[in-house]
């Protein structure tokens, strides 16, 4: 009798005796759970990719290395997990082709030179922050899907208890324990999900700072080789 009990109010037990739609709920938050944990992972290693790459460039650029060397090194063989890469690129290969054409006013070479490199850290934004709104979405729905899946299971349990000879707290208590495990699913998928997403925007916007400081002193270095070049 006892191992009837244990096997009846098991968890496996509640999920398979739930109503369809309860188990509709926890299947659509088990499959949210998954996908976002493959997300959290892809990006903590996305990121820490990046964060590697920015250090190992930035060594590289301040190593006084001649600049259409570490061009053309980038060119030869460029790092996909490297954003700040992709900015310099864009950046020297601008400035390259504006001071190539004559007659080029040095203040419209360094406009062409800033734009280009918004341009690329505007990619590498939407690069970081591509996984960061399915994230946003199984955090803040997550536990109203997991209470719309318990307040079910509840109606379901009363209705029951209505029809029932007999109430008591065995009867329904099955039941409510059933309805209450989509809580604890929504609850489950969604708390990873938020503190993943508050981690990785806080990272990426750490991240394309940091490539806008490297435009700016970038952009200092090409402005003042663009001027005393014209002297």
């Amino acid at each position: 009798m006892e191992a009837n009990v244990v096997d009846h109010t098991s968890m496996w037990s509640l999920v398979a005796n739930a109503s369809v739609v309860v188990q509709l709920v926890m299947l659509t938050l088990v499959a949210a759970s998954v996908t976002s944990w493959i997300m959290i992972f892809q990006r903590s290693t996305m990121l820490r990719a990046g964060r590697r790459a920015l250090e190992a460039f930035e060594e590289r650029f301040w190593s006084g290395i001649d600049l259409s060397k570490l061009y053309r090194q980038a060119g030869s063989n460029p790092d996909p997990d490297s954003g700040v890469e992709q900015v310099f690129r864009a950046g020297f290969k601008e400035f390259s082709r504006l001071r190539q054409q004559p007659g080029v006013d040095p203040d419209a070479v360094m406009e062409g030179v800033g734009r280009a490199m918004r341009v690329a850290i505007s990619r590498e934004e939407e690069k970081l922050e591509q996984s960061l709104p399915f994230l946003a979405t199984v955090g803040s729905t997550s536990p109203y899907i997991g209470l719309f899946g318990t307040v079910w299971g509840i109606m379901n349990s009363f209705r029951g208890l209505a029809s029932a000879q007999q109430a008591t707290l065995a009867t329904v208590a099955p039941g409510i324990a059933e309805a209450l495990i989509a809580t604890a699913i929504g609850l489950f998928a969604a708390i990873p999900a938020v503190i993943a997403y508050n981690r990785f925007a806080a990272r990426s916007e750490t991240l394309i700072g940091r490539y806008y400081t490297f435009a700016d002193e970038f952009q200092a270095i090409l402005h003042r080789k663009v001027h005393t070049s014209e002297e």
